[in-house]
């Protein structure tokens, strides 16, 4: 049984617009759609950013700690005779590069180089860098006071140059 073609019905032009209205958004749907990613965005902003930070002071603690390993190094070694020490020094290193430039192992029968870091790490709290483009670290001499370090004929300590203070409350440059 066919229809006629007469009968054929075509949907009115109110159901046809009813039903187009359903992919569309009205101007205050849009509205909280961007609020509601407006409040999001300022959560998770903060969040990122104190997730950067928390990830430089790692940094910041590991290039410390590999510093401070290669100081006690170099000051065993010079305990041990290893080092040839000068009168009146105190056994640390005269700076951070002889770290990595190396000193004459006194006990090795061939003169080998005694090198204790491969290269001087940055200081990730400051943009700064010296002139062979290592970080710019305070340094610390072992005549210095703890409460003021102080630069001097010796490296006894490191610590970082920046004077921002970090996420539990302590300046960096006390680390």
């Amino acid at each position: 049984m066919s229809m006629p073609a007469c009968a054929i019905q075509t949907r009115p032009w109110s159901a046809r617009r009813k039903g187009s209205r359903l992919f569309g958004f009205s101007l205050i749907e849009l509205l909280v759609v961007l609020g509601i990613v407006g409040l999001l965005a300022s959560v998770v902003v903060p969040v990122a950013q104190m997730a950067v930070q928390r990830q430089r002071e790692q940094t910041l603690t590991r290039h410390l700690f590999e510093i401070r390993q290669a100081l006690d190094a170099y000051k065993r070694a010079v305990d041990q005779g290893r080092i040839a020490r000068p009168a009146g020094s105190s056994g640390y290193p005269p700076s951070l590069q002889v770290l990595v430039d190396g000193v004459v192992d006194l006990k090795d029968p061939q003169g080998r180089l005694l090198r204790f870091l491969r290269r001087i790490p940055g200081d990730p709290m400051t943009a700064r860098t010296d002139a062979a483009g290592n970080g710019a670290w305070g340094l610390r001499s072992h005549a210095s006071d703890a409460n003021n370090p102080r630069p001097g004929a010796d490296v006894f300590d490191v610590h970082s140059s920046s004077a921002a203070v970090g996420l539990n409350g302590v300046p960096y440059a006390d680390w």
